[in-house]
């Protein structure tokens, strides 16, 4: 499949072995708040890359000082090398796309997908038709440049914001919720597509998103943010499978939590007495969460039927939830916390509500987290 043509680079000397984007001790205050504090990061070329938290976290302003919108307080921007602090967004080498996609709707598919390159003024009539071809190609939205706008479904309008954003052939793009205005089944089918657009283009794409399932998707790499600060970077996987803190095992996907104080033994939670522990870094006596995610507990009627050498606790059912591919148990511990379990397949089991259960893990699937 062919492409759409490159012009040259907004700067020559932006270096391919650089990172995409490296943002260091970034700030930004809004009078005496800060939206973004302290944050230090490395995105690289060519990859995926989710900023994601729960509305207000900071991650818009930081995507925004990554474009020029916003001004940093503090800290530097670089963008593939080459420093970007202070330099206005349309001398960037990079390209945007918004939630509500910003199509023009007076304009034809064709026209929308031209604008940039006819505002550029560079490239002669039958050079911008072959490139508004290619971009249509690209998005798999062939033959549609005589469309209007008000024709297409909210898919292809996506679509054609995606084909704009990307026919100048920028060295990063960025998206601000892209799939927030599609409904629940067109997302999942778009951020498959998505993913493998960027890898067909290998542009970097940098997404702004509070959708966890979004991110876990897409992205190469995740960072986490809340309160301004990013809380931790890394793979998707190893987010999930390894949160730095408690805040990340409960924002991505679902995590309970029982709390005390460590020893040789284990975690002693008062009420429990003491839970198994995997291995980790922390000293004794520290207090100290256990995170376990639902499809890692198992319930069943008695402790024999839990699998052997595990952590298992006496509980009570409190409410079955059958969720389509798996169903989830409310349990609650002889403390009174709560525990979550969930089962699919096979593993599902008639339990009677309001009456005891047992309740167990691999300690090797809990996560240890500092309180």
């Amino acid at each position: 499949m062919t492409s759409a043509p490159a012009p040259a680079p907004a700067s020559a000397s932006v270096s391919d072995s650089a990172p995409a984007v490296r943002l260091t001790g970034i700030g930004k205050a809004f009078g005496p708040a800060y939206a973004v504090k302290d944050v230090t990061l490395d995105i690289r070329q060519n990859e995926f890359f989710s900023i994601l938290g729960p509305s207000g976290c900071g991650k818009t302003t930081l995507m925004r000082m990554i474009t020029g919108f916003e001004t940093p307080s503090e800290g530097t921007v670089e963008l593939g090398g080459v420093p970007a602090t202070g330099v206005p967004p349309h001398k960037r080498d990079l390209n945007m796309l918004f939630q509500s996609y910003a199509l023009f709707p007076h304009l034809s598919v064709y026209d929308n997908v031209a604008f940039e390159l006819k505002v550029r003024k560079q490239h002669p009539r039958s050079a911008i038709s072959d490139a508004v071809r290619d971009a249509l190609a690209l998005v798999r939205l062939d033959g549609y440049g005589d469309r209007a706008i008000a024709q297409l479904s909210g898919g292809q309008k996506q679509r054609v914001a995606i084909a704009r954003a990307l026919i100048g052939r920028p060295s990063l793009l960025l998206l601000d919720e892209p799939l927030g205005a599609l409904d629940q089944k067109l997302r999942a089918e778009m951020q498959l597509e998505l993913k493998k657009l960027q890898r067909e283009v290998g542009v970097t794409f940098v997404t702004v998103t509070h959708d966890q399932e979004e991110a876990l998707t897409m992205s190469d790499r995740i960072a986490v943010m809340d309160g301004g600060r990013v809380l931790q970077v890394d793979t998707p996987e190893a987010i999930y499978e390894r949160p730095a803190t408690r805040f990340v095992a409960d924002f991505i996907g679902t995590s309970t939590f029982l709390t005390g104080r460590l020893g040789t033994d284990g975690l002693a939670v008062a009420g429990l007495g003491t839970v198994p522990l995997p291995g980790h870094a922390l000293p004794d006596g520290a207090r100290a969460h256990l995170a376990v995610r639902p499809e890692n507990v198992t319930v069943a009627r008695t402790a024999d039927a839990l699998p052997p050498g595990g952590v298992a606790l006496p509980a009570t059912l409190q409410q079955t939830v059958y969720l389509g591919n798996a169903t989830r148990y409310h349990l609650t511990l002889a403390d009174g916390s709560e525990l979550l379990a969930e089962a699919g397949g096979a593993g599902r089991a008639e339990l009677p509500v309001g009456e005891p259960v047992w309740a167990g893990w691999d300690p090797e699937r809990s996560r240890v987290l500092a309180e």
